[in-house]
């Protein structure tokens, strides 16, 4: 992992991790099949990480360009509410989403991967980027992983975040624990 100039700092502040999904929450490839339908694949572990986020009081949002079912399904399915698809120009669904939270640019972590994502990278507290993503991105993320989009990037990420806001004892705990009184046979991956 790359971590750059004041990553801890900024990552010490975050409540809200937005996700891009096609090159980060999936590898980039878009997958049609016969009868023009798409598919998507997600990887567990970056699910299992979201849903860590939100026991672990991080919110979670998806600013996509793109508009798919699957976006929707997934994202239901890890309880992801703040869902915006659909958007090249990113910024308005960024300025939204901030109204709906009340939170503050130094808030936010932006997870990117290609050119599109540039504008919120630029505003948010914590750029982070996947270890594949477009050279420029990489260049403006304070937080780089060392795995692509779709194998585990996301997972990393906000084990990063986990780290420094230290969150990771108290997750591992839940996990090392011999019984099943905290719940976490019932996670989401």
């Amino acid at each position: 992992m790359e971590i750059h100039g004041n990553a801890l700092k900024a990552a010490k502040k975050i409540k809200l991790v937005i996700f891009d999904v096609d090159g980060v929450l999936t590898d980039g490839g878009i997958y049609i099949g016969a009868q023009g339908e798409l598919y998507k694949p997600f990887y567990c572990r970056d699910g299992l990480g979201i849903s860590l986020a939100h026991k672990y009081g991080l919110q979670t949002a998806i600013i996509t360009g793109r508009k798919s079912e699957q976006v929707t399904f997934r994202a239901k399915e890890l309880g992801i509410s703040h869902v915006f698809q659909g958007n090249s120009d990113k910024r308005s669904a960024y300025d939204e989403l901030k109204e709906l939270t009340g939170l503050k640019d130094a808030q936010i972590a932006y997870i990117g991967d290609d050119l599109i994502d540039l504008p919120i990278m630029l505003q948010v507290g914590l750029p982070m980027a996947v270890a594949d993503a477009e050279e420029s991105v990489r260049t403006q993320s304070l937080v780089v992983s060392c795995k692509n989009g779709g194998h585990g990037a996301v997972r990393e990420l906000l084990e990063f975040i986990f780290k420094v806001q230290g969150k990771w004892e108290d997750i591992m705990a839940d996990f090392l624990l011999p019984d099943s009184s905290n719940g976490n046979r019932n996670w989401k991956q």
